[in-house]
């Protein structure tokens, strides 16, 4: 997908997956097994080598099948370099899918020679990684049966780690004898959310939430509105307000070189909802995490379709943010008018009891910055002014009669 531009659907996913059998022979408990839930049964294992299949339930379009809108983009500072890869967005009408991967610019600054030119491994590392959870995710996710969270965390923080030590292998880097716990071989974050419907056809859905690093997943709740999903890794453990004034230092990350957690938690959703992941580009240079929210409400209620508030949160990020940013955002339960009309009321909250108030002190502290300014100048001015008059008395006895300073 180009940079800057709405995410493209999904390719085609390329082998069948196998059925399970009516009555399965006894075996080994799989390595991603169901939750102990009595009615469900488990499915097959795909091949993560195969990669994605065309009879996958989340291959299928959203607007027959599956939630009633998504939209995903990739904004890319400098075109061509951006360190955020493209986003994972899919759904089916049973299954969703939606994720984000920051390559981390500062630790994997480092850069590789690529058939493709120069590249950073912080470029590198997002999309090794985006592409092997995608195939993970799109093999794992079956509306046959509950997704293992813990163990789904387990396969995708092997599975990356793989795949990122043996893209380093293949990059012949030399080993550096600099060492810094912050440098780091191919690092890059993770927020993602799939979705799984808990009964056929209805409004219950269960949500995996896995992360590593400080890109964020969320929901979108009418009335009550968004609402952190993954938490942070970072040293500095501050909340989310407290975490835009101190921009502490990241403290688990997917690497080649040191390991990492994948964490995991579980979220009963009932719809209509929104579920969004993003990179720090999208929130990190807001004001306050309640102006992240109304960003991206207010593009909703003033968009007239799913394209254009994906258009519209494109613009007003892109005027804010100083890094790349990525987001992937998924709507269940209905259509944009109907999100529309759910969100307004709370839209409305937001910019009466936040937005507006803390607009009107930052642009109170802006004006006072600029009374402050002209009187720092002023006084440099008059002080420039009453040292040229004293100067002279006070200087005498430093020059000669020739009017020249003594060496």
């Amino acid at each position: 997908m180009t940079e800057g531009a709405p995410q493209q659907e999904p390719a085609p996913i390329a082998e069948p997956k196998p059925e399970p059998p009516a009555e399965p022979e006894p075996e080994p408990e799989p390595e991603l097994g169901p939750q102990n839930e009595p009615e469900s049964e488990p499915g097959p294992q795909a091949d993560p080598e195969s990669g994605p299949h065309p009879g996958s339930a989340l291959d299928r379009e959203p607007e027959q099948t599956g939630p009633g809108l998504s939209f995903g983009f990739n904004l890319g500072k400098i075109e061509g370099h951006g360190e955020d890869s493209d986003p994972i967005l899919r759904d089916g009408q049973e299954l969703g899918l939606v994720a984000v991967f920051d390559g981390m610019g500062g630790a994997g600054g480092t850069v590789y020679e690529t058939p493709d030119g120069p590249r950073t491994g912080a470029y590198l590392a997002s999309r090794v990684a985006r592409d092997v959870v995608e195939a993970r995710m799109v093999a794992l996710l079956d509306p046959k049966w509950n997704l293992d969270g813990p163990a789904a965390a387990a396969d995708l923080h092997r599975s990356v780690r793989d795949a990122l030590q043996t893209r380093l292998t293949e990059l012949h880097a030399p080993v550096s004898g600099l060492r810094s716990r912050l440098l780091r071989a191919l690092p890059t974050t993770m927020a993602l959310v799939a979705l799984q419907r808990r009964d056929a056809g209805g409004d219950r859905w269960v949500a995996h939430v896995f992360w590593a690093g400080d890109s964020r997943a969320y929901v979108f709740l009418p009335g009550a509105g968004a609402q952190q999903l993954s938490v942070d890794d970072i040293r500095d453990h501050g909340d989310a307000m407290a975490n835009l004034r101190e921009d502490s230092v990241v403290s688990n990350a997917m690497s080649a070189d040191v390991d990492f957690v994948v964490h995991h938690r579980r979220v009963d959703l009932t719809a209509p909802f929104l579920v969004v992941a993003a990179t720090d580009g999208c929130f990190g240079y807001l004001p306050s995490p309640m102006h992240f929210e109304h960003l991206v409400l207010a593009a909703l209620r003033d968009a007239p379709d799913t394209d254009g508030w994906s258009g519209a949160v494109q613009t007003a990020t892109s005027e804010v943010t100083g890094d790349d940013a990525s987001m992937s955002v998924l709507g269940v339960g209905t259509d944009h008018d109907e999100f529309r009309a759910l969100f307004a009321s709370r839209t409305a909250e937001l910019e009466q009891r936040w937005i507006t108030p803390l607009d009107a002190l930052a642009a109170d502290v802006q004006r006072r910055e600029g009374e402050l300014d002209e009187l720092r100048t002023a006084q440099r001015q008059r002080q420039a002014q009453l040292w040229a008059a004293y100067k002279p008395a006070y200087e005498r006895q430093l020059t000669t009669a020739g009017g020249r300073e003594r060496p």
